[in-house]
């Protein structure tokens, strides 16, 4: 199942310019999904990280992820209309810069699910080289 920004639009609560995904390239509702985000240079956090030097900052390459989870989350037929907050960010680490022109993957597989808590196993990769990975753990509201 591929969903371009309306589509995600519609499982999700975020908005520009805090919709961090621009396409689903698949999901399994409960369990997964592999979303992109492809960095242009006009993006707004660029203008002040870095000006000079941009460079996507890791704290939204995290939300890039966690937006990918919530698809996976929300898209379950009894959490519609829900929203996914943050529990916790684990085990989280940067391997490489991402910067304008870069085309980031973002997989996440949920590996925990209790009640309206749970973890996903989240990374993001550019041209198959990791960027960032850990731990996100979520909770339904």
């Amino acid at each position: 199942m591929v969903l371009n920004k309306e589509g995600i639009k519609n499982i999700i609560p975020q908005r520009e310019p805090f919709l961090m995904i621009d396409e689903v390239e698949e999901y399994v509702p409960g369990e997964s999904a592999i979303a992109y985000k492809h960095v242009d240079e006009n993006e707004y956090y660029f203008k002040g990280h870095f000006p000079g030097n941009p460079i996507m900052p890791g704290v939204l390459i995290v939300e890039s992820l966690a937006q990918t989870g919530a698809v996976a989350i929300l898209s379950m037929e009894e959490n519609k209309g829900k929203n996914a907050l943050f529990g916790g960010i684990d085990k989280i680490r940067f391997k490489r810069q991402v910067v304008p022109g870069d085309t980031l993957k973002l997989e996440v597989k949920i590996i925990k699910r209790k009640g309206p808590i749970g973890v996903g196993e989240a990374i993001a990769t550019v041209d198959g080289k990791i960027a960032a990975k850990g731990e996100l753990t979520f909770a339904v509201v």
